[in-house]
C-alpha cells in the first residue's frame, strides 16, 4: 500500500462479552461527512454474533473488532 492509498483518519475498537442478549435488534450506520470521500469506509469482524443479531437471543464468547478509515479528499476545503 502506498502512503497515498493509507487513510488519514483511522479508529479501531475490539468489545468483548461472555455473554450478551438484545431486547432489540440495534440500527447501526456511519456516515462520513465533511472532507471525506469516496474511499472511505467502515466495517467489523465478528466472533459468535451474527449481523443482523436477532432479538431476544442470548450470545456467548462474543467479540466484535470494528474499524473506520477515512480519506480526506484534498479538493475540499
Amino acid at each position: 500500500m502506498t502512503p497515498e492509498d493509507e487513510p488519514d483518519v483511522t479508529f479501531t475498537s475490539s468489545v468483548r462479552a461472555e455473554e450478551i442478549t438484545f431486547s432489540e435488534a440495534p440500527e447501526t450506520s456511519v456516515e462520513f461527512s465533511g472532507d471525506a470521500d469516496d474511499r472511505s469506509t467502515s466495517g467489523s469482524d465478528r466472533t459468535n454474533l451474527p449481523d443482523p443479531v436477532r432479538e431476544d437471543e442470548t450470545y456467548r464468547d462474543v467479540q466484535v473488532d470494528y474499524r473506520i478509515e477515512a480519506h480526506l479528499d484534498p479538493d475540499a476545503g
